[in-house]
Order: structure tokens, then C-alpha cells, then sequence
């Protein structure tokens, strides 16, 4: 088969201008090797490995050297925010941004199985699709299962605990050769002949005639596309002779499954790089066939980390709990602490851990990449121990829910900001907050807004002006100020009046300051002033670089164990962790994510009733023990 980038592409002395010209660090022999490497592989690295500045370096050489017009590369990413990166990278150079566009991809695996599968299968049934979204599918199936003709399953979903997660979460499944209707999350409470069973599945199918749709949908309708079509396959195939999986351990199982269709048995050549021990979204590493383990058995690894020197790199390495590994830390010398509080010290956690990083760490570094506190959970649940989530430690914390749920615009556009940076997708951020944006502006007839998916794309039409400030209001969610609000409001308001014919009646645009790090009604000592830690979740953080990382101990997901307790117990004892139980193993995963962010500062909040017992070893390993009860 013809080749399609020049054969040098990366020759020594290309690869070494490159560098120069990016300006970036000399490559090590194990990246050398990736680099130059044109066949399938897998490659695990290490947090801060330099992962994607390799990725980045890689597409550039290859589009620098790229000749084919019509195949090109397929560079797929776990969110929007990995996605983001990888193109901004590659936009650097005028090479680079060749691929951003035909025949060249670079998306998420939902916009790929949506461009390429999922779409073309629902217009070959000669569908219109009107959404792909859970959230629009929940409403949508809801409002359907009021008419009589569902009632047995209405009162069957009436006598259930959330039994209405029965309707809205139901999903297509490929299963033995034709689409079944299954739960999200969990098996249908009742067998597909029964009453209730189908008169879910005629609710189910008769959405999908109207072309409402959830996002799990698309991979059953692929697979079923490529069973009825299988010269897809090879079309795929031929159009992207090269693909990148980045982050591969959050690859879901079906999504490898999808993934293993289309390209194992071709002739595209597939490199998949990530870490298995941030695999917090899937249990991609345990499922599947061969092709989808990851990494494979003989994988090269980037072991040395360029974010953390030392110290940190010593506790990731002890908190890698799905693989072994031995990162080595080629970072800043940085620093690990713990702070023992008890419930009435836990307010002064978050402020204590300001202070220190602005003691700690330099001024321009604390500008460059602003500390976080991060915790696995949010909002504490109906039980009496303590603590259980951020909320816990910061009472004045809101923590980001549906936007569509929110008082005011702006804090709507922080929680769809949020899940645009951390989500698979950028698609049900958007449509969040388009649905937040027609909850604020209405038209005195009363007339509501169209759906997202209704809106022009042209930016020459007003439906394309605002979805090109949507996704500007999402890429600025955190660093808006009131002007800038204003002006963004003032713009929406023009463009929407453009759209609709009326002047928009505003609702809730007023602008709030987003939530502090401080405790409502406390004091922020002087040295702290410059120094705020904005709070959010473990998963939120994923892929972030810090300056300085406080994690929270919080109550894992069986609500029997506390994570950083178990994290710290691990340490302290050199237990295996590959001995732990899995709900330990998930816990401490977590807080592996969680402990790689940070460059120079890496603090655990621990109760005191539980944490005390491993401070002396915590003081042998050269960290900073601070006891909030005694100060």
C-alpha cells in the first residue's frame, strides 16, 4: 500500500529541529523509541511523563511529512479536555493545524463513533436525529410515559425506589445480532415478555423513531452498523491508516469492543498511550479480549516524571495500585504534608494548606498553575460519620450540579464548565448550558428557544454566532469577572433577539462571585491573601498540572473506609497494594490521581482519630506532620 507521509518523517536530525523549535526538553532513550516507532504498540506512562508533549511532538513530525489527500490520522482522546490539548499542541505550527481538519481527525471516542458510525447507521434507517443526550432523553421519556398506553409500566416504575431511572436510563445493547433494550446502570427488574418489559421497549424504540436518543446508544447502533455493513470497517480503516488512542485506561469496555471492530484486524497501525493507574472512569484494563488490555505485556513505559521531584514521586509510586510502578521524580525537590484535624478543626484545613503554599512555593508558580483541594466526593449522604466529602471541611461550598438547576446563569455556566473540561464529551456540556440559556431568556410570547441541536452551524447565521459564544463561555467559565459577564450576557442577548425576532425577557443574569476555598465567616490571614485553592472533585482535576494539591480525606464509595486513611495505612505499612480489597484499591486510585497534580506541594487532611498512628512513619519519610487539634 502506498505510503502516506514522507519515509524520514522521523529521521534524527527532523526529530532534534523539531524539539528545538518547540523548545522543549531533550528526549530520553524511552521516548526516542516512541517517537520513531511506526507500528501498533501500547506505551504506559507515568504521571507527568510528558505524555503529551510526545503526542504532540509525534502528530507535528507526521504532519510536517504527512502527502496523502485523502487518509489521514485518527487521533482519539477519553474527554474534551485531552482532546483540546492534543489540538492546541498541534496547532503551534502551520503543519500542525493541517490536521485539524479533512482527512485528518482529532476527537473524543463518542465524536468518532457519532461522525463516523453511530450517525450515518440512525439517517441509513432514514431517522432525523433530533438529539444524542442523556439528559434530553430523560425528559423526553418521562413526558411519553405519562400516555395510557404505558400504563402498567408507569405504575410498575410508581411502586419502585427511583424507579423512574428504569425508563430514563434505558439503553440500547447489541446483543445476538439485533438491538435490545437493557438498563444503564443495572438489569431490568422484569424479562422482556412481560408487561412492563414491552411496553419499555415499544417507549424506547418509539423515541428512537423520533431520534432522541442517549449517548450509550450510539456504540450498540455502531456495532449493529458494522454487522449489517462490513465494508464500513474497511472504509474506516482505509481513510485513517494511522490512529492514536490517548488516555487509553479510561476506555470504557464497550468502547474497546467498538474500537477492536473496526481496526484489530486491519492494517491501521494503532498506538495507545495513558497510565493504568488513573483509570478511574472504566474497568477497560480487566475486560475484553487481548487487544483490549492495556497496557500490553512488554509495553515500553516513560517512567520519569518532569512535574515532581522526589518526594511526591515516591508516594505515587506507593499508591499505584493497578500496576506496579516506580516512578522516578525529575521534577522540583517539592514537599508532603499531612494535617490531622477533628470536627471542630476541619474548617481550618483549607485555609492552613493556603498558607503553606504561600509559603512554600514561589509567587510566579502559584500565578502559573493555582493550588486546588480536591475530594472524592462533594456532598456528604445520610450518615453519622465524619467527614465525608468537601462540604465537610468548606460549609460555604455549592458544589456544581445540573445547570439547569441553578439560580443564576453564571453559576450554571461553572458546572457545565466543569463537565467540559472532565467529560467524555464536549456535546452534553454544550446542551447543558443551552438549556440553562433558555431557562434565562424568553421571549415575551413566551416562545421557547430551539433545541441545541436545532441551531444553524454557519457562523453567517445567528444559530451559529451562539453556539460559537457557547463554547467561548464554556473555554472562560472560571475566569469571568463582572464585566466580562456583562458583555458576554449583552452579546447572547443581541444574537438571541437575531434568532428569535423578540428581545429576550432576562432572568438570572446577575453576576456572583464563584465558591471561595475560605470557610463562610473566617477570617483569611494576611500571607494567605494572594493565595485562594479553588475546591472541586478528584475526577474534575484529572490531566491538571498544580502548583500545590490538598486532598481531603473523604468517605469511600461502600461508606465503610476512609481514603486517605487508606492511602496513608498503605504507605506507612509498604503494604501490596495489589492485595488490598478492590474497594480499597478504588479509594487509594483516586487518590493516586489525585497526589500527581502538584509540583512542588502535596498535602493529605486526615482525621486525627485515625491518621495519628502513622505520623511517626510519615516523619521518618521526611514529611511536614502538622496536628490542627494542638494548635
Amino acid at each position: 500500500m502506498t505510503r502516506t507521509y514522507l519515509s524520514d518523517a522521523f529521521a534524527t536530525d527532523k526529530v532534534e529541529a523539531m524539539v528545538k523549535l518547540l523548545g522543549l526538553d531533550p528526549l530520553d532513550a524511552e521516548q526516542w523509541d516512541f517517537l520513531q516507532s511506526e507500528s501498533t504498540q501500547d506505551l504506559q506512562a507515568a504521571p507527568g511523563s510528558g505524555k503529551t508533549t510526545l503526542i504532540g511532538l509525534k502528530l507535528a513530525l507526521m504532519a510536517d511529512a504527512w502527502t496523502s489527500q485523502t487518509r489521514g490520522v485518527c487521533v482519539l482522546s477519553h474527554t474534551n479536555t485531552a482532546r483540546n490539548e492534543i489540538a492546541d499542541r498541534v496547532g503551534l505550527l502551520a503543519a500542525g493545524r493541517s490536521l485539524l481538519r479533512y482527512p485528518h481527525f482529532i476527537g473524543t471516542i463518542q465524536s468518532f463513533v457519532h461522525t463516523f458510525l453511530g450517525l450515518p447507521a440512525v439517517r441509513d434507517r432514514k431517522v432525523e436525529v433530533r438529539s444524542v443526550d442523556d439528559a434530553a432523553f430523560e425528559t423526553a421519556a418521562l413526558r411519553l410515559l405519562q400516555r395510557p398506553e404505558y400504563s402498567t409500566l408507569r405504575s410498575y416504575v410508581g411502586r419502585q425506589h427511583e424507579g423512574t431511572s428504569i425508563v430514563t436510563g434505558a439503553t440500547f445493547t447489541y446483543r445476538d445480532g439485533e438491538l435490545a433494550v437493557t438498563g444503564a446502570a443495572r438489569d431490568l427488574p422484569f424479562g422482556a415478555q412481560a408487561p412492563s418489559g414491552k411496553q419499555l421497549d415499544h417507549l424506547k424504540r418509539t423515541l428512537a423513531r423520533r431520534g432522541i436518543f442517549r449517548f450509550q446508544d450510539m456504540y450498540a447502533i455502531a456495532q449493529e452498523y458494522l454487522a449489517r455493513h462490513p465494508g464500513i470497517a474497511a472504509a474506516v480503516t482505509t481513510r485513517f491508516p494511522f490512529v492514536l488512542l490517548d488516555e487509553t485506561q479510561d476506555t470504557s469496555a464497550t468502547q474497546h469492543e467498538l474500537l477492536d471492530l473496526v481496526f484489530a484486524s486491519s492494517s491501521t497501525v494503532v498506538q495507545r498511550v495513558g497510565d493504568t493507574n488513573q483509570g478511574i472512569y472504566s474497568e477497560a484494563a480487566s475486560v475484553g479480549g487481548p487487544a483490549s488490555v492495556f497496557p500490553l505485556p512488554g509495553a515500553p513505559e516513560l517512567q520519569v516524571s518532569r512535574r515532581f521531584g522526589p518526594k511526591i514521586a515516591a508516594v505515587a509510586s506507593r499508591l499505584a495500585v493497578r500496576r506496579p510502578q516506580k516512578i522516578r521524580g525529575a521534577g522540583p525537590d517539592g514537599q508532603v504534608a499531612v494535617l490531622l484535624f477533628d470536627e471542630t478543626t476541619a474548617a481550618d484545613v483549607v485555609p492552613t494548606f493556603e498558607r503553606m503554599a504561600a509559603v512554600t512555593v514561589p509567587e510566579d508558580i502559584l500565578e502559573r498553575c493555582p493550588p486546588r483541594v480536591l475530594g472524592a466526593r462533594q456532598s456528604p449522604r445520610t450518615s453519622p460519620v465524619y467527614p465525608q466529602s468537601i462540604s465537610c471541611y468548606l460549609p460555604g461550598y455549592t458544589p456544581p450540579g445540573r445547570p439547569t438547576a441553578h439560580r443564576t446563569l453564571i453559576d450554571a455556566v461553572r458546572a457545565a464548565g466543569t463537565q467540559w473540561r472532565s467529560g467524555p464529551d464536549s456535546h452534553e456540556a454544550a446542551t447543558e448550558l443551552w438549556n440553562a440559556v433558555r431557562a434565562s431568556f424568553t421571549s415575551p410570547t413566551g416562545e421557547g428557544l430551539p433545541a441545541l441541536g436545532r441551531l444553524e452551524r454557519s457562523v453567517a447565521t445567528p444559530g451559529g454566532r451562539v453556539r460559537i459564544l457557547l463554547r467561548e463561555i464554556l473555554v472562560n467559565a472560571d475566569v469571568f469577572d463582572a464585566a466580562g459577564w456583562s458583555m458576554a450576557t449583552e452579546q447572547l442577548a443581541v444574537q438571541l433577539k437575531l434568532l428569535t425576532g423578540h428581545q429576550p425577557r432576562e432572568v438570572g443574569l446577575e453576576f456572583t462571585a464563584g465558591a471561595a476555598a475560605g470557610v463562610a465567616g473566617k477570617a483569611v490571614p494576611a500571607v494567605a491573601a494572594a493565595v485562594r485553592a479553588v475546591p472541586g472533585t478528584i475526577q474534575s482535576a484529572k490531566g491538571e498540572t498544580h502548583a500545590a494539591t490538598l486532598i481531603l480525606e473523604c468517605l469511600e464509595k461502600t461508606g465503610r473506609k476512609f481514603d486517605v486513611t487508606e492511602a496513608l495505612r498503605m504507605i506507612a505499612e509498604a503494604s501490596d497494594p495489589l492485595r488490598e480489597l478492590k474497594s480499597v484499591q478504588a479509594a487509594v486510585q483516586l487518590v493516586f490521581v489525585g497526589a500527581t497534580r502538584p509540583t512542588h506541594l502535596l498535602v493529605f487532611a486526615a482525621h486525627r482519630d485515625r491518621g495519628k498512628q502513622y505520623a511517626h512513619a510519615m516523619i521518618d519519610a521526611g514529611w511536614d506532620i502538622r496536628d490542627l487539634t494542638e494548635q
